[in-house]
Parts: C-alpha cells; sequence; structure tokens
C-alpha cells in the first residue's frame, strides 16, 4: 500500500523499521495513553513489525501502517483495529514529530483510502477522555463525539471518549 498526501507517506512496514518504531513509541504520552504500544527495545519493535506484515497477507488483525516524511523519516503509524461490530481507528505520531498536523493529514488521507477499500460505512475513534490531541485530530478529521463517560480503554475502566466518523 503507499497512500501519499502533500507531505507524508503511508506505506506498508518493513523490518529496517524497527528502530524508528522503538523510538518513536518512547515518549511520555505514548506511555500513558497506550502503554501497549511502547516498545522497549528494538527487538520487541522488530517482532511486533513482523507480526504487522503478516497481517497485511492474512488481513486477520490490526491493520498498522507507518506514516513517513516524503525523505523517509518515520513519524508514527495509523490503524484500523478489528472490534467485534466494525473498526476502530487509532494513529500516533512521535513526540518530537507532533503539533505539525501530521496525525490530522495522515488520518484523514488513511480514512479516505481505507473506507472504501474495506466497504466501511463507519469507524469508531476512542481516547483516554483527557487525550486532548487526539480528541482535536478526531474532530479535525470529522468524527462527531458518540458516548462520553467511564468504559474499558487498555483493560482498565477510565473516563474516555467514543467518536464516529461515518463516510458521507
Amino acid at each position: 500500500m503507499k497512500i501519499e498526501t502533500n507531505r507524508l507517506i503511508i506505506t506498508n512496514f518493513d523490518l529496517s523499521m524497527a528502530e524508528d518504531v522503538h523510538l518513536n513509541s518512547l515518549d511520555e504520552d505514548n506511555r500513558r495513553f497506550v502503554p501497549d504500544e511502547v516498545f522497549e527495545t528494538v527487538e520487541e519493535a522488530k517482532d511486533t513489525i513482523e507480526f504487522l506484515m503478516s497481517v497485511y497477507e492474512t488481513g486477520d488483525g490490526p491493520l498498522v501502517h507507518p506514516v513517513l516524511l516524503k525523505d523517509g523519516t518515520n513519524l508514527g503509524y495509523v490503524q484500523l483495529v478489528p472490534l467485534e461490530d466494525g473498526y476502530e481507528v487509532g494513529f500516533h505520531i512521535g513526540k518530537k514529530y507532533t503539533k505539525n498536523g501530521y496525525a490530522t493529514e495522515a488520518l484523514a488521507a488513511f480514512l479516505q483510502h481505507m473506507m472504501p477499500k474495506m466497504a466501511l460505512r463507519s469507524v469508531l475513534g476512542i481516547c483516554v477522555a483527557e487525550n486532548a490531541a487526539s480528541r482535536k485530530v478526531m474532530e479535525k478529521c470529522g468524527f462527531r463525539k458518540d458516548y462520553e463517560g467511564m468504559g474499558e480503554y487498555q483493560g482498565k475502566i477510565r473516563p474516555i471518549v467514543r467518536y464516529i466518523f461515518e463516510n458521507a
């Protein structure tokens, strides 16, 4: 897969990205909001990339794709995660690349490409209520708030916000 925007490329993972994935995962926001996506070593990142690459072929699992600058710099990822009754989006841009609009640009392009490809009419976006940055990205991409209150997130009951994006 290759999705291009003015500044970004969204593509498939390869093992050469393991160090960047490891480094991008270590920031404090990632530890706080999605601790299961922190890779303490390059080897952990490599193992995860190998799994994600296998999903590209089987379609059985999360569809996670790296977000790169046009020069190849790895910024983070966007993803579609299967749920019992649909899909949820996810995204992360490494701390040193935030506040540049990359997450919004990547998520909008990813949705525009993936929703028709997978015949999806809607997708969810769920985050911890205090994650203002993720909330802002989803709102800029046209998600509407569907629920705010207590819910399970990362295996714990926490204040969450659930958004829905519906394909026009």
